[in-house]
Formats: C-alpha cells, sequence, structure tokens
C-alpha cells in the first residue's frame, strides 16, 4: 500500500507540474470567458409550440418518404448563405412560404437557416455569435434569437433546415 500511495503522490505531482505549465500555453489570447444557457435552458426559454412541432415532424416525414421512394415530389433546400438580420428572415420566410403552398404538390421546400459563417477567418462569424451586428459578440443572446427565429418560421407551416458548426 505504501508504494501505491508514493506512486499517487508523484503523478498528482506531475500532474500539477504538467496542469501549471499548460496554463501558460493554454487561451493566451483570450480576454475572458463569460456562461451561455445549456441547451435546456434555452429550450425552456424558448420553447417549441405546438404549430412549430408538427411542421418540424411534417417536414421531416416528407424527407423520409421522399428519401424512401414513397413519395415522388422533389426535395429543395433553399435560403439565404447565413441569416443577418431576424426580420429580414422572417420576411424572406414569409415570401417562400407562399411559394411553398404553391408547388408543395411537386416540391417539399424547406428553408434554409444557417447562423454561422464557419468558413469566415476574419470579419463577422455569424448571427448566433454577433446577431446585433455591432461587435458585441453576444452568443447568449444569439442563440436564444436563432431559436426564437426557427419557432416563427416553423409557425408559418415551413420547414427549416440549419446545422451546428461552432
Amino acid at each position: 500500500h505504501s508504494r501505491i500511495k508514493q506512486l499517487l503522490k508523484i503523478i498528482t505531482i506531475l500532474s500539477f507540474c504538467y496542469a501549471a505549465g499548460m496554463a501558460k500555453l493554454s487561451n493566451v489570447r483570450i480576454e475572458s470567458f463569460s456562461d451561455i444557457a445549456s441547451p435546456r435552458e434555452v429550450m425552456k426559454k424558448v420553447p417549441v409550440t405546438k404549430q412549430a412541432a408538427d411542421t418540424i415532424l411534417k417536414g421531416r416525414q416528407a424527407l423520409y418518404d421522399i428519401l424512401d421512394g414513397k413519395d415522388d415530389r422533389k426535395i429543395v433546400i433553399v435560403g439565404p448563405c447565413s441569416v443577418h438580420d431576424d426580420n429580414v428572415a422572417l420576411e424572406y420566410a414569409s415570401k417562400l412560404n407562399e411559394v411553398r403552398k404553391k408547388v408543395e404538390d411537386k416540391m417539399v421546400i424547406i428553408m434554409r437557416a444557417y447562423f454561422e459563417k464557419p468558413r469566415t477567418t476574419v470579419g463577422w462569424k455569424g448571427f448566433v455569435y454577433d446577431p446585433r451586428l455591432d461587435d458585441t459578440y453576444s452568443l447568449k443572446e444569439g442563440v436564444v434569437l436563432a431559436r426564437e427565429l426557427l419557432v416563427k418560421i416553423n409557425e408559418m407551416g415551413l420547414p427549416t433546415g440549419t446545422e451546428v458548426l461552432g
């Protein structure tokens, strides 16, 4: 037992020394950290309404059926490279939804709603990071606003497609 205790003591000391050395290497360009809401907190703050949930489930089922060959409609994913302004995105969604209603017997239209610009190395990184386009970089606000926007678009009856890349 004493040999094991000595080994554990040595491992603890080495771990501490390693961690102390890593502190000089990690986050050297980071000014501060701030907490954002957990996914559970965001979902609680912005719950999916029944109408939005119905749109999501109906859209998913339509995609499954098309991909399985049970539905001969085409899948059309259309929308901006990335959302910059939630009001403009809602206006676009409203117009796209009118088109969707006219052609729903021939195609399933899904609005592309991307909130990040992962391949952008300089400048604005996306709606979730800087939703007000004012360099405040409020990820905490951006995540909530993005979810609110998705719920509003889905409440129109328009399915959305997005990806989280960050």
